[in-house]
């Protein structure tokens, strides 16, 4: 299935991702990595009241210490993670420690996270996100009032013990999926987050099960479990591109602008292009590789789907071109079949 199919069998385990949850299978297969989000400078009470509110519960999420246990559930498919965060004189730590299925840690400092991969005796160096729950925006938001209108819930809910206030965020078209949070009264942290399918239906979501705030937080909570002296530390070679010079036609839906295109190095010495899309809120990468006959695993052409990820993979002249996404499986078709390649002509 394009890029991707160079990844099986991760491939499996990104058809489960969220963009809040799962991040296990990004440390596997490296991805949907993006370069880390230029923070909003601007006071919210100059912003639209939209943007004011998911900055802050975007700056909730890290500059609150707090520990406990979230869920991420797609159908009848549940993965629990216990996550340790504080904010001290050297900026953000985090420790996140998968607690389902194979043994998974998460060391963050910062905009640096080690991924930890025990069985292999392996550390991933990536960078981090900054949608991943409890966080919630790539970039600044400005640009999601446009397309996304919201209402605030009248009643409070509880999630994990505490209050909080639901809000819900419906796209304004077809290109994206609608979300529900829930934040706390108190702090604002986002406690549950819900995608909301075409029909307004629950897709998949992520909430806390346990939450302790206001605790102290120890260094021996935020260090690893496993000792990792002679483990092999890997960083994935990411180059900086510009497709547009390379002879790429690639259409965003309105309101998905480009957030970053790299080149990145996959198994076998293969090279894949990656350009992220994202609307704030969605993320859309879209992989461009070479085709090769050689290829000992078969591209997956069309649509694939899984709660709110969907994948469509596409052969364009000698190319294979795979559009993933928390999107409705339209959108990605949309791009993928729209792009043009037109080669460049080296000047005389």
């Amino acid at each position: 299935m394009g890029a991707m199919a160079t990844l099986a069998p991760d491939v499996q385990r990104l058809r489960g991702l969220r963009r809040v949850g799962l991040a296990a299978a990004l440390c596997l297969a490296s991805a949907c990595t993006l370069v880390a989000p230029t923070w909003a400078q601007e006071h919210p009470a100059a912003l639209d009241p939209l943007v004011a509110l998911l900055q802050t519960v975007q700056a909730a999420a890290r500059q609150n210490d707090y520990s406990g246990v979230f869920t991420y559930q797609q159908g009848s498919s549940m993965q629990s993670t216990r996550i340790v965060h504080r904010m001290d004189g050297t900026g953000e730590r985090e420790m996140l420690e998968m607690l389902d299925g194979a043994p998974r840690e998460f060391v963050r400092h910062n905009n640096i996270v080690q991924c930890l991969i025990p069985e292999k005796k392996v550390i991933v160096l990536q960078h981090q996100r900054g949608d991943r729950f409890p966080a919630l925006l790539l970039g600044d938001g400005k640009n999601i009032p446009a397309h996304y209108t919201i209402r605030k819930g009248k009643v409070l809910d509880r999630v994990a013990g505490r209050e909080c206030t639901v809000v819900e965020l419906d796209p304004r078209d077809a290109h994206r999926y609608g979300y529900r949070f829930c934040t706390d009264v108190a702090t604002h942290l986002l406690l549950k987050a819900q995608t909301l399918g075409l029909h307004h239906n629950v897709v998949d979501q992520i909430s806390f099960t346990s939450l302790h705030m206001g605790d102290p937080i120890s260094d021996e909570q935020l260090n690893s479990h496993w000792k990792t002296d002679n483990w092999r530390v890997l960083q994935p070679s990411l180059v900086p591109v510009d497709l547009a010079k390379m002879g790429w036609q690639i259409s965003a839906p309105a309101g998905f602008e480009p957030f970053t295109q790299v080149t990145r190095r996959m198994r076998a010495g293969r090279r894949v292009n990656q350009l992220v899309l994202s609307d704030g809120l969605a993320a859309i990468s879209v992989f461009i590789e070479p085709a090769d006959r050689a290829r000992k695993t078969a591209p997956i052409t069309g649509a694939v789907h899984k709660g709110a990820m969907n994948i469509f993979g596409a052969k364009m002249g000698n190319h294979w071109l795979t559009a993933i996404g928390e999107v409705p499986a339209a959108t990605l078709r949309d791009i993928v079949q729209q792009a043009k390649y037109v080669p460049l002509i080296a000047p005389r």
